[in-house]
């Protein structure tokens, strides 16, 4: 069985500068916009390119994915905004077996509460950290060798959890 990789992205920082706007509507701040290059020039230079990318249709999240630009086949689906742990799980356990990386941008609490979930209780300084916040614009990397279908809690490795203002500016 392959190697998979699963990278769970949070939307970049959202602008809260009009509280009447819609949560759904809401546009990335001007440093969300900033931390979503730093995080798109890290994944061209480390060489992640997911082959498939889900993204929530809130705004933040798709301008996030516009400025990261991680390449690969873009869905953009409605399903994911307000998505549940169990909705995640079930989403992508219908991706096919030809696919060995994703990467999914979306939502807290629930990229933070996934990515706990698949890798099982906190063994590291870095499970402890990602318990403690998944920042916006924080990227999750998980991988396992079980087929999507059965991916499921402590069935995934936490092997990287970075945030962008560990990043150099672009």
């Amino acid at each position: 069985m392959p190697v998979h990789r699963l990278y769970l992205l949070r939307h970049a920082k959202s602008d809260w500068a009009d509280p009447a706007q819609a949560d759904h509507d809401r546009p990335l701040a001007p440093r969300g916009q900033e931390a979503a290059r730093r995080l798109g020039t890290h994944l061209s230079d480390a060489g992640i390119a997911p082959a498939l990318v889900l993204c929530s249709t809130a705004r933040r999240a798709v301008e996030t994915v516009e400025l990261v630009a991680p390449g690969g086949e873009l869905h953009v689906e409605s399903e994911l905004y307000g998505a549940s742990v169990s909705s995640l799980l079930v989403r992508l356990g219908r991706i096919g077996e030809d696919v060995t990386t994703v990467m999914v941008v979306g939502h807290n609490p629930t990229l933070q509460q996934l990515a706990l979930t698949l890798a099982g209780p906190p063994r590291r300084s870095l499970h402890v950290s990602l318990a403690e916040k998944l920042v916006t614009g924080g990227l999750v990397t998980l991988t396992f060798t079980d087929a999507w279908a059965a991916l499921g809690p402590g069935r995934a490795e936490l092997t990287g959890y970075l945030q962008p203002r560990t990043l150099p500016p672009t």
